[in-house]
């Protein structure tokens, strides 16, 4: 008999049968916490020392706080006001201090009678509300108060320990009452099953989990602190990266065919039309691609490389092994225009070995299929048809190619480009296509420092090509300060204008379209900070657009591309570009990926503080292409000093994507990374900071790794598959239990 579920009962115990209906649903609704456990995980975000008083001096602007502070003056004023006209109208005046700053609240009309009751000078009290300013002083208005003095029992009790928790709050739940209840549920801590293994715990000094929770809940000591958030941090690595383990050992379990190329084959015929030698990264990284589709279970592998390194070429030999070994090989692109531009580049490569079945083909040659969903039926009729009979060997197309109805001859191997785009339930759906489960290779041009891949892509052994190929060309990157100097930015459309006259082409890009207010659903949306801050909306492609040909391009053929365009005119203004047959392209981020035109040289991007780091070195990989150096300028209305601008000068100031990966991470917030890769499954991470906790995180998955090759089911680890289930539970409809 399984003793897990009744030593757990309290922890799962719904909040309304603890707190009450009231505070449960606030709860529920704002903080997303529902049973005692999951109140128990919701952790202090920082702890107040008594004596020791939070900075007033640094309070962030239009963000909720909490503070604990001394009253050093209060003053009620009486006035005249619409309202109250016989002078009746009351308002308080409290001054808070902690020594670093000051800081006023105030109160108005009815709500000044208790406060100013309780608030006198000299007591200390914790107060929560949004930083606002007044008379160009920072205040606080009707702020929510707990004193802290301990006039009755319950307060004594409550604060008495020497650090106070202060808890990621919302404006309906102040954190002190997110405090008390968290010490209503406290004692149900000592029940908690411990999900790591006995003999990993005491080998790493780790807290047992009971007593790791009471600590980051009631610490006395800062050691207190570090030892239970040392200790949480260690399950939050482990439990996941145990998931992440079953997953890649369920998938050695699945059965797959191995493809291994003939040596006289189409790959060997394509090697010996390439016009270069592969770089020693290309090379190795194509061996370990090699090796694991030779075995008898499906490979699962990710593919990093830095924007241009060529993972296109390594992907295509992977799939011409493929097509020698009998099977076919499908690349799925995350837009039309990235699937039309594969077709394109993969064709071009292949020459006449990509003309299969037709008059002039080559010997080994093989059909190269596009499949879109804005094909015409008759095409599209055609391209299902060589899917089906195995005609195609190499299938590119958008994620229309993984629909229910289409059926392959023999999928042998599915190569996914830019992951980030491109959800895990898609690429699920394509495993059930072959008759076995296809290999799988997934691309990705965006650096990912490698704890994220441990994190995100845990499931699958990584391969990554850091080596740029003999003939790219440097790429000098400037940051274009259109405010402050706006001479600056006329300079850089000269620079478009030389490059043109040297018989190269540019890219501009703008964060917007411009047609967004014909379309219903943008209208009414919210504007962003930066256009509240600017007074006005992002710079729009086709504005920008006319103001150059205008103004200063005039007489240059200028094109726009974006994303609403019908893909037939897309595909069309594409190839014109790629033709030369255009000077400049305006468009928005769909040129971020893939597409290769190495004739174009400079690139402006405007509005760039708009755009992410890892975005911005996309972009920028777009040019310097060819032979000819390429020019990036990243022109931006932010003031010097603002972390935009530090974002804009980190970009300029190197070329290594894996460093500006980096700098993306540290600069936002990790849910933000970890939930754009996976549509939020990572963002429960919650004490683990993907960068800091590098080590933890390498450590945990080689534990992880020996505790499921030792026990896959987790038969001997109760604690463990309760804390797994927790976690699948939590992402029920996202990553891990897929597939």
């Amino acid at each position: 008999m399984d003793p897990v579920p009744a030593l757990e009962e309290s922890l799962k115990q719904p909040l309304k049968s603890v707190l009450g209906p009231a505070t449960a649903k606030v709860m529920a609704e704002h903080l997303g916490l529902h049973t005692a456990g999951d109140l128990l995980h919701h952790y202090p975000r920082r702890y107040e020392e008594r004596g020791q008083l939070t900075h007033l001096a640094d309070l962030p602007m239009d963000e909720h706080v909490t503070v604990v502070a001394q009253v050093a003056d209060a003053r009620l004023h009486t006035f005249a006001s619409a309202k109250a006209p016989r002078g009746k109208g009351q308002r308080l005046e409290v001054t808070i201090t902690d020594g670093s700053g000051r800081l006023q609240l105030v109160f108005f009309g009815a709500g000044v009678h208790k406060p100013h009751k309780e608030l006198l000078p000299g007591t200390r009290a914790m107060f929560a509300g949004k930083v606002s300013v007044f008379n160009r002083r920072l205040q606080l208005a009707h702020p929510a108060y707990e004193l802290l003095r301990g006039d009755g029992e319950e307060a004594v009790e409550t604060w008495a320990g020497a650090l106070i928790p202060i808890y990621p709050a919302t404006a309906k739940l102040e954190s002190w009452k997110i405090g008390k209840a968290v010490q209503t549920v406290l004692p149900s801590a000592r029940e908690a099953l411990d999900p790591l293994p006995d003999s990993l715990r005491e080998g790493r000094g780790l807290l047992p989990l009971p007593e790791a929770l009471l600590k980051i809940h009631r610490p006395h000591t800062k050691a207190d602190i570090a030892d239970a958030r040392a200790r949480l941090k260690w399950d939050e690595a482990f439990v996941l990266q145990v998931a992440l383990a079953r997953r890649r050992h369920a998938d050695t379990q699945l059965p797959a065919v191995p493809r291994v190329p003939r040596p006289d084959g189409i790959l060997a015929a394509f090697d010996d039309r390439l016009p270069f030698t592969l770089t020693e990264g290309q090379r190795q990284v194509s061996k370990e691609i090699f090796d694991d589709l030779a075995t008898d279970h499906p490979m699962h592998r990710l593919l990093q490389g830095e924007v241009g390194s060529g993972k296109t070429l390594v992907a295509l030999r992977a799939m011409l092994a493929v097509v020698d070994a009998g099977g076919q090989a499908a690349m799925l692109a995350p837009t039309e225009v990235l699937a039309q531009q594969h077709h394109r580049s993969i064709t071009e490569m292949m020459g006449e070995l990509a003309e299969g079945g037709m008059l002039g083909g080559a010997e080994h040659a093989t059909k190269v299929t596009l499949l879109t969903g804005s094909m015409g039926a008759a095409a599209r009729r055609h391209a299902l048809l060589d899917l089906a009979t195995g005609e195609a060997g190499v299938v590119i197309g958008t994620h229309a190619l993984i629909e229910d109805r289409i059926q392959f001859h023999d999928l042998g191997l599915v190569v996914v480009d830019e992951q980030h785009r491109f959800g895990v339930e898609q690429r699920d759906a394509l495993r059930g296509k072959g008759k076995q489960p296809p290999h799988l290779l997934v691309m990705t041009a965006t650096p990912i420092p490698r704890t994220v891949a441990m994190t995100v892509f845990g499931d699958l052994e990584t391969s990554v090509l850091d080596q740029l190929p003999a003939g790219r060309s440097p790429i000098a990157s400037h940051v274009v300060p259109a405010a402050d100097k706006p001479h600056f930015l006329a300079r850089a459309w000269e620079r478009v204008r030389e490059e043109v006259e040297n018989g190269h082409q540019a890219y501009v890009v703008c964060p917007r379209i411009g047609d967004e207010e014909d379309d219903p659903k943008k209208a009414g949306k919210k504007k962003s900070p930066e256009d509240e801050a600017e007074k006005r909306p992002p710079l729009a492609v086709l504005d920008v657009a006319g103001q150059l040909a205008e103004g200063p391009l005039k007489g240059l053929r200028v094109e726009v591309l974006h994303g609403r365009m019908h893909p037939d005119d897309k595909d069309a203004v594409m190839r014109r570009f790629a033709a030369g047959e255009t000077d400049v392209l305006v468009a928005t981020t769909v040129i971020e990926v893939g597409v290769n035109v190495p004739n174009a040289t400079a690139m402006v991007i405007m509005d760039a503080d708009r755009f992410g780091v890892s975005q911005l070195h996309q972009l920028r990989g777009r040019v310097g292409r060819g032979s000819a150096p390429g020019l990036c300028l990243l022109v931006s209305e932010m003031p010097e000093a603002s972390p935009a601008r530090q974002r804009l000068n980190a970009v300029a100031a190197t070329l290594d994507g894996f460093e500006l990966s980096r700098i993306d991470l540290e600069q936002r917030r990790e849910g933000d990374v970890l939930g754009q890769a996976q549509s939020g499954a990572r963002s429960s991470l919650r004490v683990l900071a993907v960068i800091e906790d590098e080590e933890v995180i390498a450590e945990a998955r080689q534990e992880a790794a020996a505790v499921v090759a030792a026990d896959p089911e987790l038969e001997r680890l109760p604690g463990l598959r309760t804390a797994l289930d927790a976690l699948l539970d939590e992402e029920r409809e996202q990553y891990l239990e897929k597939g």
